[in-house]
């Protein structure tokens, strides 16, 4: 996945050092990140204790918005995959105690797709 990948809206893995590196300042003393990917400027990052949604808006992506999710926190999630017709898969998380997801994110169909899902299962479940 490169340069193409991300114009068009497919994820990508983005090395987890460079992530490291770069969220240092807002990560907890003992945390790091174990699985990221991204989406254009989005991203999803799995720390050893959170997934992290990161929202870059706007036109200069300066305003950011940080969303922590705790893994116990997480009551079940969905991720259904696109089909012929449909290009796009969707990914819904749950929080404790919520009937609706409080996530719910489209995702370009790729290979990121099946390592969200996996990181999801060995952290939420795990």
């Amino acid at each position: 996945m490169g340069l193409l990948d991300g114009l068009l809206g497919n994820a990508s893995v983005v090395e987890s050092d460079e992530v490291q590196q770069e969220l240092q300042p807002i990560l907890g003393d003992d945390e790091s990140v174990v699985y990221a990917c991204k989406e254009i400027r989005d991203m999803y990052i799995f720390t050893n204790k959170r997934l992290m949604l990161i929202d870059k808006q706007g036109v200069t992506g300066k305003k950011v918005e940080y969303h922590s999710v705790s893994y116990k926190a997480i009551s079940h999630f969905s991720l259904e995959t696109a089909g012929h017709f449909d290009l796009d898969s969707e990914l819904k998380i749950w929080i404790s105690g919520q009937s609706s997801p409080a996530i719910e994110r489209e995702l370009k169909n790729g290979e990121t797709v099946v390592g969200i899902q996996k990181a999801l299962a060995n952290f939420a479940l795990g």
